[in-house]
C-alpha cells in the first residue's frame, strides 16, 4: 500500500496532467496552458505537430535527439568501463579500506550538483588549472566550454557514475566466493575466471547500472547549459526551452511523452532480462 500510495501521487497524477497539457490547448490571452482532463475533448493536433517535426528531419529538433543518444551512449560507456574497475576492486581487492571509498564515492552527494558543475566551469576556464596542467605537457591551451563534445560527455560521466559503481558494488560483492573457487579449481585462470563466472553473474547490476545512469542523462539540461553551447544542445534543451516560454506547453508535454517512449526501450530490456534471470 505505502509503494502504490507513492506511484499515485508521484508519478501516476503527475503524468495524468503531461497527458492532458500536451493534448490540451492554450490560453489566447496569457499564452498559459489549459490542462484537458477530459479524453474525449483532447487535441492531438500539437502532439502530432511536434512528431512530424522530428520525422520530417526537422534539425532543430531532430539534431538534439541525436546527440542526446550519442552522448548518452558514449557517456554511459565510460560510466560502465570505469565504474565497473572501481566496484570490482572495492569488491574484491579493497579490503578494510572498503568502506572509506564508499563513503569517498557518496561524498560528492552532499554538495549540489550544480554546485561542482560550476566548479567545473571554473576549472575549465581558459586560465583554468586544466588548461595550466596541458600547458606542463607541452599542448597548446583547450577552450573546452567553447561547445565541445567530449566536454558535456565528460559532464556526464562525472555526474552519474557514482550510480554505476554502486549498484554493481552491491552485485560483486554478493557473488558467492566458492563460485570462483571452484572455476580455479577446474583450471581457469584470472581473466577466463572473470569472463565465465564473474562477469555472467554480474549482468543484472550491469544492465542495472546503464538504466539508472542513462534514464536521468536523456532528460538533464544544465550540464550542457554550463559545460557546453547551443552546438552540443541535447534533448533536455529542447524540453526547457519549450517549458520555459510562453504558449509553448502543449509542445513541452508533447515532448516528454516522446521522451517517455524513448526511455522506455532500454527500460522494457531491463525489466525482461531481469525477469529471465529471476525464472532461472
Amino acid at each position: 500500500m505505502p509503494a502504490n500510495t507513492w506511484l499515485v501521487f508521484f508519478f501516476l497524477l503527475p503524468f495524468l496532467v503531461v497527458l492532458s497539457v500536451a493534448f490540451g490547448a492554450v490560453d489566447p490571452l496569457f499564452r498559459t496552458p489549459i490542462p484537458v482532463y477530459q479524453p474525449g475533448y483532447s487535441s492531438f493536433a500539437t502532439f502530432a505537430e511536434t512528431f512530424q517535426k522530428f520525422s520530417a528531419g526537422n534539425r532543430i529538433y531532430l539534431d538534439p535527439l541525436t546527440r542526446t543518444l550519442y552522448y548518452v551512449f558514449a557517456a554511459s560507456l565510460i560510466c560502465l568501463v570505469v565504474g565497473y574497475a572501481v566496484a570490482y576492486f572495492t569488491a574484491r581487492h579493497a579490503g578494510k579500506r572498503r568502506g572509506l571509498i564508499l563513503i569517498l564515492l557518496i561524498a560528492p552527494f552532499w554538495i549540489s550538483y550544480l554546485m561542482r558543475i560550476y566548479a567545473w566551469q571554473s576549472l575549465l576556464q581558459p586560465d583554468g588549472y586544466i588548461n595550466d596542467f596541458v600547458g606542463l605537457l607541452g599542448m597548446k591551451p583547450v577552450d573546452w566550454l567553447a561547445g565541445k563534445p567530449i566536454t558535456v560527455i565528460l559532464g556526464l560521466v562525472y555526474g552519474y557514475i557514482p550510480f554505476m559503481i554502486l549498484p554493481l558494488f552491491g552485485f560483486l560483492d554478493r557473488i558467492d566466493q566458492s563460485l570462483l573457487e571452484a572455476g580455479r579449481d577446474l583450471g581457469a585462470g584470472p581473466f577466463r575466471t572473470f569472463r565465465r563466472v564473474t562477469l555472467p553473474l554480474s549482468k543484472p547490476g550491469i544492465l542495472a547500472g546503464i538504466v539508472i545512469v542513462s534514464l536521468p542523462m536523456f532528460g538533464d539540461y544544465y550540464t550542457n547549459d554550463l559545460l557546453g553551447s547551443a552546438r552540443t544542445s541535447m534533448y533536455g534543451n529542447l524540453l526547457d526551452s519549450a517549458v520555459g516560454e510562453s504558449g509553448r506547453g502543449p509542445e513541452a508535454g508533447s515532448l516528454v511523452l516522446i521522451l517517455i517512449a524513448l526511455v522506455m526501450i532500454p527500460m522494457l530490456y531491463y525489466l525482461r532480462s531481469t525477469r529471465r534471470a529471476t525464472g532461472a
